[in-house]
């Protein structure tokens, strides 16, 4: 599924230049592309990726779990 950029505006509430800003930033990272057509460009995440990050955050929130549960902390550097 794709969105247009005023689509995405009028359902979050967030200012276009905002959201224009963020989705650059995810373009070049790779997180998501972009569909011109006509006056609109549309924009379309990667599931893939999502899975990716997904995955990276379960990992880092039980790394946290466990630094809660045993209290154990890493050295400063």
């Amino acid at each position: 599924m794709s969105k247009p950029l005023t689509g995405m505006v009028e359902e979050t509430g967030a200012r276009q230049t905002n959201l224009s800003n963020h989705l650059r930033v995810l373009r070049e990272a790779g997180v998501v592309e972009t569909e011109p057509c006509g006056r609109f460009t549309y924009y379309k995440v990667h599931p893939e990726i999502l899975d990716a990050l997904a995955g990276m955050f379960a990992e880092l929130a039980e790394t946290a779990r466990t630094t809660i549960t045993t209290d154990k902390k890493r050295s400063c550097p």
